[in-house]
């Protein structure tokens, strides 16, 4: 089950090209957090959302993701954690 404490939605005060850059930071433990942010490519021109793991505000590893797929991915998470009985399992370990 989520921890509302643990899920902090933030829209920064920075802005690129007139629009405030979406943030969101989710806790983990031991000092780690995901962070999902709304990225944009001074390459290539185009806007994308990075996954990152980060512990000590550096970055791990992260992942770049379309925007297009931002949605199918996070109904391919519940539908996982559904099927998995994940909500269970949480409730067991901090038994």
């Amino acid at each position: 089950m989520v921890n509302v404490d643990d899920f902090e939605d933030v829209v920064a005060e920075d802005e690129f090209e007139g629009k405030p850059t979406a943030y969101a930071e989710i806790k983990m433990g031991g000092g780690w957090y995901i962070t999902i942010s709304m990225e944009k490519s001074e390459r290539f021109g185009n806007e994308y959302v990075e996954i990152a793991k980060m512990r000590s505000d550096k970055k791990r590893s992260r992942f770049n993701l379309s925007p297009k797929q931002v949605r199918n991915l996070g109904e391919t998470l519940i539908k996982f954690a559904d099927d998995n009985n994940l909500d269970e399992w949480e409730a067991e370990k901090s038994e």
